[in-house]
Protein backbone atom coordinates (compact mmCIF):
# COMPACT_ATOMS: atom_id res chain seq x y z
CA UNK A 1 0.00 0.00 0.00
CA UNK A 2 1.37 3.31 -0.79
CA UNK A 3 1.52 6.31 1.07
CA UNK A 4 -2.18 7.73 -0.21
CA UNK A 5 -3.83 4.43 0.36
CA UNK A 6 -2.42 4.33 4.07
CA UNK A 7 -3.58 8.27 4.32
CA UNK A 8 -6.97 7.60 3.00
CA UNK A 9 -7.40 4.34 5.56
CA UNK A 10 -5.91 6.46 8.50
CA UNK A 11 -8.74 9.15 7.74
CA UNK A 12 -11.55 6.49 7.45
CA UNK A 13 -10.91 4.61 10.61
CA UNK A 14 -10.49 8.22 12.01
CA UNK A 15 -14.57 9.01 11.06
CA UNK A 16 -15.39 5.90 11.88
CA UNK A 17 -14.22 6.11 15.45
CA UNK A 18 -15.28 10.00 15.42
CA UNK A 19 -18.93 8.78 14.31
CA UNK A 20 -19.05 6.07 17.43
CA UNK A 21 -17.94 8.50 19.50
CA UNK A 22 -20.64 10.92 18.33
CA UNK A 23 -23.26 8.42 18.94
CA UNK A 24 -22.28 7.35 22.23
CA UNK A 25 -22.57 10.59 23.64
CA UNK A 26 -26.22 10.95 21.75
CA UNK A 27 -27.61 7.97 23.15
CA UNK A 28 -26.01 8.55 26.56
CA UNK A 29 -28.34 11.91 26.62
CA UNK A 30 -31.30 12.13 29.11
CA UNK A 31 -34.35 12.29 27.13
CA UNK A 32 -36.13 14.89 28.86
CA UNK A 33 -33.11 17.44 28.19
CA UNK A 34 -33.69 19.84 25.77
CA UNK A 35 -30.96 21.96 23.71
CA UNK A 36 -32.12 25.20 25.65
CA UNK A 37 -31.33 23.82 29.05
CA UNK A 38 -27.89 22.42 27.71
CA UNK A 39 -27.55 26.05 26.38
CA UNK A 40 -28.57 27.67 29.49
CA UNK A 41 -26.19 25.28 31.82
CA UNK A 42 -22.93 26.80 29.33
CA UNK A 43 -22.23 29.50 31.81
CA UNK A 44 -22.74 27.14 35.01
CA UNK A 45 -20.85 24.44 33.36
CA UNK A 46 -17.46 26.91 32.41
CA UNK A 47 -17.24 28.22 36.20
CA UNK A 48 -17.59 24.53 37.55
CA UNK A 49 -14.51 23.12 35.43
CA UNK A 50 -13.08 26.40 36.40
CA UNK A 51 -13.56 25.94 40.00
CA UNK A 52 -12.56 21.67 39.69
CA UNK A 53 -9.48 23.04 37.78
CA UNK A 54 -8.24 25.32 40.34
CA UNK A 55 -9.59 23.14 43.67
CA UNK A 56 -6.15 21.23 44.89
CA UNK A 57 -8.36 18.43 45.99
CA UNK A 58 -9.36 17.84 42.63
CA UNK A 59 -6.73 14.47 40.99
CA UNK A 60 -4.17 15.91 38.93
CA UNK A 61 -5.17 14.15 36.21
CA UNK A 62 -8.48 15.78 36.01
CA UNK A 63 -7.55 19.04 36.10
CA UNK A 64 -5.06 18.22 33.17
CA UNK A 65 -7.85 17.21 31.43
CA UNK A 66 -9.83 20.36 32.43
CA UNK A 67 -6.81 22.54 31.16
CA UNK A 68 -6.22 20.47 28.06
CA UNK A 69 -10.20 20.68 27.30
CA UNK A 70 -9.54 24.49 27.11
CA UNK A 71 -6.85 24.67 25.00
CA UNK A 72 -8.98 21.96 22.76
CA UNK A 73 -11.85 24.45 23.06
CA UNK A 74 -9.74 27.69 22.32
CA UNK A 75 -7.89 25.98 19.46
CA UNK A 76 -8.44 27.34 16.15
CA UNK A 77 -7.82 24.27 14.59
CA UNK A 78 -10.23 21.49 14.29
CA UNK A 79 -11.89 18.23 13.51
CA UNK A 80 -14.54 19.35 11.88
CA UNK A 81 -14.34 22.98 10.57
CA UNK A 82 -16.47 25.58 12.06
CA UNK A 83 -17.69 27.09 9.52
CA UNK A 84 -19.87 24.18 8.39
CA UNK A 85 -23.55 24.71 9.72
CA UNK A 86 -24.66 22.22 12.37
CA UNK A 87 -21.80 19.71 12.20
CA UNK A 88 -19.06 22.45 13.09
CA UNK A 89 -18.83 22.69 16.56
CA UNK A 90 -20.31 19.11 16.59
CA UNK A 91 -16.01 18.09 17.98
CA UNK A 92 -15.78 20.32 20.46
CA UNK A 93 -19.00 19.39 21.72
CA UNK A 94 -18.20 15.63 22.06
CA UNK A 95 -14.72 15.92 23.53
CA UNK A 96 -16.33 18.64 25.92
CA UNK A 97 -19.22 15.70 26.96
CA UNK A 98 -16.32 12.98 26.90
CA UNK A 99 -13.71 15.08 29.24
CA UNK A 100 -16.34 16.69 31.78
CA UNK A 101 -18.33 12.88 32.18
CA UNK A 102 -14.48 11.65 32.92
CA UNK A 103 -13.94 14.19 35.42
CA UNK A 104 -17.14 13.96 36.61
CA UNK A 105 -16.81 10.52 37.49
CA UNK A 106 -13.28 10.77 39.06
CA UNK A 107 -13.98 14.06 41.58
CA UNK A 108 -17.57 12.72 42.48
CA UNK A 109 -20.96 14.23 43.25
CA UNK A 110 -19.80 15.42 46.59
CA UNK A 111 -17.11 17.81 44.60
CA UNK A 112 -19.51 18.80 42.19
CA UNK A 113 -21.87 19.93 44.36
CA UNK A 114 -19.29 21.65 46.39
CA UNK A 115 -18.43 23.73 43.24
CA UNK A 116 -21.47 24.23 41.57
CA UNK A 117 -22.47 27.66 40.75
CA UNK A 118 -25.91 27.02 39.52
CA UNK A 119 -29.45 25.98 40.62
CA UNK A 120 -30.66 22.80 42.09
CA UNK A 121 -32.00 21.84 39.14
CA UNK A 122 -29.26 22.69 37.18
CA UNK A 123 -27.09 20.58 39.04
CA UNK A 124 -29.54 17.43 38.79
CA UNK A 125 -29.45 18.05 34.91
CA UNK A 126 -26.05 17.85 34.91
CA UNK A 127 -25.90 15.01 37.12
CA UNK A 128 -27.83 13.80 34.44
CA UNK A 129 -25.52 14.72 31.26
CA UNK A 130 -23.03 13.15 33.12
CA UNK A 131 -24.42 10.32 33.81
CA UNK A 132 -23.36 10.04 37.39
CA UNK A 133 -27.36 9.74 37.86
CA UNK A 134 -29.54 6.39 37.09
CA UNK A 135 -32.49 7.14 34.88
CA UNK A 136 -34.66 5.32 37.11
CA UNK A 137 -34.08 8.25 39.94
CA UNK A 138 -35.10 10.75 38.01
Amino acid sequence: MDAVGALIVAVVILLVVWALMIVAVWRAAPSRATVIDVVRLLPDLVRLATRLARDPATPRSSRLALAGLAMWIASPIDLIPEFIPVIGPLDDIVVAAIVLRWVGRRVGEDALRAHWPGSPDGFDLVLRLLGTRSRETL
